[in-house]
């Protein structure tokens, strides 16, 4: 008596891991698929990831993120043996899903998701919000303190009001020339 419903269609189900550990299983799962010969059940693992600019050390640099850390995303058709290999592969601890069922993922859901992830411009990520309080390190406002206002990470703009002859006035800068006091 076969326990998961099968379903001969395949689609894309999500496996909850240890956070850390999505690319140890997949490339673990990829192994185990080849090895126990299921590339007839299971046909692809995903982690999903995006790239972002980060703001370190006064200095851009492009990183890769998990966009679903703890999460990795697969491609089967689910029988109770393909449920088996990858249900039992290292660090996976189980599907996300009612019980023992893994529950499938929209493809609009995961048509949105590779859109975000084939993304080639990286978005900005800075460390501050609106209303911490900066100093302007660069430009012709340096040395100035002001807070900030508004961010646009689109295009890695950062808004502060600084007090300039009794008032507050909004200056645009980049990222680049602010530091969090």
């Amino acid at each position: 008596m076969p326990k998961q419903i099968v379903d001969s269609e395949k689609r894309w189900y999500v496996l909850h891991t240890y956070s850390g550990y999505e690319d140890n299983v997949a490339r673990n799962l990829w192994q185990r698929i080849e090895s126990m010969g299921m590339e007839d059940k299971i046909f692809d693992v995903l982690v999903p990831k995006e790239k972002k600019i980060k703001i370190k050390n006064g200095k851009r640099k492009v990183v890769e993120e998990r966009i679903f850390p703890g999460y990795v995303l697969v491609n089967m058709i689910v029988t109770d043996d393909s449920w088996y290999v990858v249900r039992n592969t290292p660090n996976v601890t189980g599907f996300v899903g009612s019980g023992t069922t893994p529950v499938p993922v929209s493809e609009e859901e995961i048509k949105v998701l590779k859109k975000r992830m084939g993304v080639s411009e990286p978005k900005y990520k800075i460390d501050v919000r609106a209303g911490d309080p900066v100093k302007i390190i660069d430009g012709p406002f340096k040395d100035l303190e002001g807070k900030v206002n508004e961010i646009d990470e689109e295009r890695g703009k950062v808004k502060v009001l600084v007090s300039m002859f009794g008032r507050e006035t909004p200056v645009e800068l980049d990222f680049l020339q602010i530091k969090k006091i």
